[in-house]
């Protein structure tokens, strides 16, 4: 296998397989102090369309009952600024994606067990369904590593927590990385481990093989400037001591929707993409207070994130 040197630009490397052609000096980096590309609310790219499944219950009450009674009037609009990724689980892996944003959800008035994904309406597909194309994909990727972040949980009791705790233990079976202070990408390769999962609840505190919540930073910002100056301002009070992401999701508030009514998120997340990749790029990543890990983004396969992302690697060469 043929691996990046340090001349070459890690930019260019095949993104399918980017961690694995990184050069061995970055081999025995924590994966904490890398550079890794991530995709917010991963799961977005199958909302439901159909017209019986309910806007999901964290919506303000003017908005549910205005999606119940002008449906077809209001709906189109939640799918426009719901929807943050349109590719598939196994097009943003492919596409160098190894950080997942899973915001986990069962459906009101479903007497079965089944989990989905949410973000204003639920998912078609299950979260075992995702899990399995997961597994799928890293069983030909066996040197890739994934980072899953399981959070939110709208409308878990204690038992489905069991539930989809068991599922995860059963999809990713050995492949599951257990608690470690600091891990690297050789020593994952040679214990076999590609999946760490964080774990957004206390009952982490039960299974080894769960990690405690990775710090999101959100700036709730609709304007890429204002979302810089926050992140510039968090900088300053020093970067949490793991693994964290920095999201450069935009966020939209209703006075926006409202003055913008033929635009969507995606319109208005390629439009300020050349500001927010111009800051990731004079980002490093490393152990210094002021270093970023996880960069996780909207629409990012539509976008130069992940190899932008990638190449901030090329910082620890010049270190190591």
């Amino acid at each position: 296998m043929e691996r990046a040197s340090i001349n070459e630009s890690l930019r260019d490397l095949p993104t399918g397989n980017w961690m694995s052609h990184l050069p061995r000096a970055l081999w025995d980096v924590p994966l904490c102090h890398l550079a890794i590309p991530g995709s917010h609310n991963t799961v977005t790219y199958c909302l439901d369309r159909n017209n019986r499944s309910p806007v999901d219950l964290t919506q303000p009450d003017m908005l549910q009952k205005l999606d119940k009674y002008m449906k077809p009037l209001i709906r189109p609009f939640v799918y426009k600024w719901a929807i943050t990724q349109e590719s598939s689980m196994k097009e943003q892996l492919d596409a160098g994606v190894r950080y997942c944003d899973l915001r986990i959800a069962h459906r009101p008035n479903d007497n079965s067990s089944d989990l989905y994904f949410y973000h204003g309406v639920y998912t078609t597909v299950t979260v075992e369904t995702v899990l399995k194309e997961i597994r799928e994909w890293l069983d030909a990727h066996p040197r890739e590593v994934v980072i899953l972040s399981f959070s939110h949980f709208l409308g878990l009791n204690q038992e489905l927590h069991s539930l989809l705790i068991e599922t995860i233990r059963k999809v990713f079976i050995t492949k599951l990385c257990p608690k470690r202070e600091t891990i690297t990408l050789r020593n994952l390769w040679h214990l076999g481990y590609q999946v760490i999962v964080s774990y957004e609840h206390n009952i982490l505190n039960r299974y080894d093989e769960l990690w405690p919540h990775i710090p999101y930073w959100w700036a709730n910002k609709c304007k890429a400037e204002a979302l810089i100056e926050e992140f510039e301002c968090r900088k300053q009070l020093g970067r949490p001591g793991g693994f964290f992401v920095t999201g450069i999701n935009l966020t939209e508030d209703l006075k926006y929707i409202c003055s913008h009514p033929t635009e969507s998120l995606k319109d208005l997340v390629m439009s300020t993409y050349p500001a927010l990749l111009e800051w990731v790029e004079a980002q490093c990543p490393g152990p210094s207070t002021r270093s970023i890990n996880i960069v996780a983004g909207d629409f990012v396969t539509e976008s130069q994130l992940v190899p932008t992302v990638i190449a901030l690697n090329e910082h620890l060469l010049k270190w190591t």
